[in-house]
């Protein structure tokens, strides 16, 4: 804006979603097309699934690949007034279409109408804004293009550039899918993510079924604490030889009770027994779990994971008629601090400190966190300890701008291994531009107020192993 002659001028708006989306300035723009845009993706951290990927999925409409399963369109279309009939009921795919074309225009300044149209673009080239009178022309312009094998689920991760994709899977699959899809040898890397979260929380409801499932897995009857470390092991090694590198945990807070393996053996056995099981006996039992598993990712060359501070499952009854992971979670507000220091140091302690990527869902513990590396990092790897991309309620903007500024600020962003999509869905790889566009932007800033040299061989060079690079090392993909 500019005054002339005493009156106001406007600059002209920047189009929507043009090649300088979210970019301030020149500088910002050379980084992110010439270092940030050509990298490939390594989505080390996602919920999609193996059988889609190995089977090549088709999907026979965008409804299916766009809303199935996605608890974040569930949530505004719920918000929305959109009755669950539209959404995870039985209505046509046109029709739940049709309600989420009609939801579109009300998240202005949520993320979803940003990713929304990215995607719209990135996968079927449409272009036009999502709303209820162009809802008929996209549903049809979409579906035709699935008809496409580049929007197959394995033709979608050619076209994305993906690499590398590790999905989330429990010790207790036999990873049918992952061993089909090594067979075929294509140029993407699906590999597994060991999550035993089933087999650490005690409390929750089938725990005894889920021990006897993960027994017959691998066959083994799974009768003392030993018997299933014993297990975990023999998976632990199973998941290694179709190359699995990382672990993952999706936790309230990690748990660094005191304890004896002979305690943990008598809580277990009690539990199995269907006897009543005290909080401190859970508590015990989960922090020695956790601290054998932490030593077998340190023997194996992985990579731990932690996602931490979710408060799920909050509606009761909608908890009964739908199940878990359909948009009933929320940010908790766990003690964070003293637990993670706790659990870190012990096996730090052990020489059994395994790499390990932290992820906080409250914005509240940003610094926590981001300080929690450098008591662990110990020189033996670049970045050992990593506090990881802004998650689920913070991936968005904002939440990665406050991530970056604060990494930056207590650590060092050029190790950063940089962003995952977390996602159930194919069409959520646009997320890694978002990020990549937000991070060069942030450089460029810099740069543009002479906080940062020009020096774009140099600027672009970090910007390259935060995209893709670091991950690629760190993983060791």
């Amino acid at each position: 804006m500019s005054q002339r002659n005493g009156t106001l001028e406007y600059a002209p708006p920047r189009p929507f979603l043009g090649d300088s989306f979210l970019l301030d300035n020149e500088f910002a723009e050379q980084l992110y097309h010439e270092h940030a845009a050509p990298q490939p993706i390594i989505d080390y951290h996602c919920h999609l699934s193996p059988e889609d990927i190995a089977n090549d999925r088709r999907f026979r409409s965008i409804t299916e690949i766009w809303l199935e399963g996605d608890h974040y369109k569930w949530r505004a279309m719920r918000t929305q007034g959109v009755t669950e009939h539209f959404i995870t009921g039985k209505a046509s795919d046109w029709e739940k279409f049709e309600k989420w074309a009609e939801t579109v225009p009300y998240t202005v300044r949520n993320p979803l109408f940003h990713w929304t149209h990215l995607e719209l673009r990135r996968y079927f080239g449409i272009e036009a804004l999502l709303c209820p009178a162009s809802a008929s022309n996209v549903f049809e312009q979409a579906n035709a293009a699935l008809y496409s094998p580049n929007l197959s689920a394995g033709g979608i991760l050619k076209k994305m550039n993906v690499e590398v994709v590790c999905t989330t899977d429990d010790p207790a699959d036999e990873l049918a899918a992952h061993l089909m899809f090594a067979e075929q040898h294509p140029a993407t890397k699906l590999l597994p993510t060991f999550r035993p979260d089933r087999a650490i929380l005690l409390e929750k409801d089938g725990f005894g079924e889920y021990i006897a499932r993960l027994g017959a897995t691998a066959r083994i009857e799974i009768r003392s604490f030993s018997d299933l470390l014993e297990t975990l092991e023999r998976r632990m090694d199973f998941f290694a030889s179709l190359g699995c590198r990382l672990s993952d945990h999706g936790l309230e807070r990690l748990y660094a009770a005191e304890f004896t393996d002979k305690a943990a053996d008598e809580i277990f056995r009690k539990k199995i027994d269907n006897q009543p099981i005290s909080p401190k006996e859970v508590e015990i039992y989960q922090s020695a779990i956790l601290f054998h598993l932490g030593i077998g990712y340190a023997q194996r060359g992985w990579t731990q994971q932690f996602h931490l501070g979710a408060l799920r499952n909050n509606n009761a009854r909608m908890m009964q008629s739908l199940g878990p992971d359909t948009g009933f979670d929320s940010i908790g507000d766990f003690e964070q601090a003293r637990h993670l220091a706790r659990f870190l140091d012990r096996l730090d302690r052990e020489g059994n400190l395994p790499q390990t990527i932290l992820y906080n869902l409250n914005p509240r513990d940003n610094e926590v966190f981001a300080t929690m590396l450098g008591n662990f990092n110990d020189g033996s790897v670049p970045g050992k300890i990593q506090w990881g991309s802004a998650w689920w309620f913070l991936d968005q903007k904002d939440g990665m701008e406050k991530q970056l500024n604060t990494l930056s600020n207590l650590g060092l962003l050029a190790r950063f291994v940089g962003m995952l999509t977390d996602s159930r869905s194919f069409l959520s790889f646009p997320r890694h531009e978002y990020f990549r566009r937000i991070l060069c932007n942030l450089i460029g800033r810099d740069v543009a107020n002479g906080e940062l040299p020009a020096e774009l061989d140099w600027l672009g060079g970090i910007v390259e192993d935060i995209c893709y690079r670091n991950a690629k090392r760190y993983f060791n993909f």
